[in-house]
């Protein structure tokens, strides 16, 4: 299996691979859409392209592999860099012979990376841009709410503000109109979105998140993912004799953490099963916080059980004891 090492970078990528007489080669091509195409022609079939995940620059390249039927992996320079021992120095072309190297190492840890659905990538473009609106309407309200103590205020500024705010509340809207347009246009979208938002605290901002994030919980399959994904799964501490407190990754996507952490808020506020847990847990001593990250958990754990079940959260739900259920089967 012939592995090409790929170090990306916004106008160019170094390439790390062995050539047709086993001599370890690099190149520089250059990352725009003649640059790949010519490239990825002399790719022999069968090949794997080992890349670092870089966000937007590494895109156009995974857009075109899919669409070649070539595989293409993405890896964390993180994970690179830490399972290949001492590594003195760094350049593009090291980095590329690196990825190479981690990828013909450890090619059983490898998973092909797919570009996605296009609908997904549109909902994630509105959704990232409604995240900038709401970001710049807050940026203004913040720097007006001092201004009612100044003894003298300008009443054309005043008026401007209020106008661009006006604006961006409409473009808001009109932002939640369209992901909402794309997501009824979608029957498993739609299904799945519609039984998310059934639970209290899951509103249509965290579920539109969700359904970006997971993949429409395809990529992120199961509720423990999701959790250490979102950075609100503990993981142990302890070593030898040492046990410590079981703490939280910080690799874990912070905006969805944000967010979970919001709708925990709502939840242990308008939902009864988890405001007593919230209130048990007060009086058993534990941080406010270690709590609402626990109520997150459950979240999570909720969504995923009524996706699972295709029925809609309901508070009147009784959960069996699983050996009742067993019993039932018998």
């Amino acid at each position: 299996m012939q592995v090409y090492g790929i170090d990306l970078s916004m106008e160019k990528f170094d390439v790390n691979f062995f050539d047709g007489s086993g001599k370890a080669t690099s190149r520089i091509i250059k990352n725009n859409l003649a640059g790949i195409s010519k490239f990825l022609e002399g790719i022999p079939s069968g090949s794997v392209l080992c890349a670092e995940h870089t966000g937007v620059y590494g895109d156009m390249l995974l857009y075109l592999c899919n669409q070649a039927g070539i595989t293409i992996c993405l890896v964390p320079g993180y994970t690179v860099r830490h399972s290949l021992g001492l590594a003195k120095g760094k350049s593009d072309k090291v980095d590329a012979l690196r990825l190479r190297e981690y990828g013909e190492r450890f090619n059983d840890k490898l998973k092909a990376a797919n570009y996605g659905p296009e609908t997904i990538k549109e909902i994630q473009w509105l959704h990232t841009l409604r995240q900038e609106l709401v970001k710049a309407r807050k940026a203004l309200l913040t720097s007006r709410k001092g201004c009612g103590y100044q003894p003298m205020q300008s009443i054309s500024v005043h008026n401007h503000v209020q106008s661009v705010i006006e604006g961006l509340n409409k473009e808001i809207s009109e932002v939640d109109a369209e992901i909402d347009k794309l997501i009824q246009a979608d029957p498993c979208m739609r299904d799945n979105y519609q039984l998310i938002t059934s639970i209290k605290g899951i509103g249509p901002v965290i579920a539109t998140d969700l359904l970006i994030k997971t993949g429409n919980f395809e990529v992120i399959d199961s509720a423990r993912k999701a959790a250490s994904y979102a950075g609100v799964c503990p993981f142990p501490n302890s070593s030898g004799k040492m046990v410590g407190k079981s703490k939280t990754s910080p690799f874990a996507d912070k905006k969805l953490k944000t967010l979970l952490y919001m709708g925990a808020k709502a939840a242990v506020k308008y939902n009864k099963e988890y405001r007593l847990y919230y209130q048990k847990k007060k009086l058993e001593g534990k941080a406010h916080y270690l709590i609402m990250n626990n109520v997150s958990n459950k979240m999570l754990r909720t969504v995923y059980s009524v996706l699972k079940n295709k029925i809609p959260w309901s508070e009147t739900y009784i959960c069996l004891d699983p050996r009742e259920k067993n019993k039932q089967l018998c």
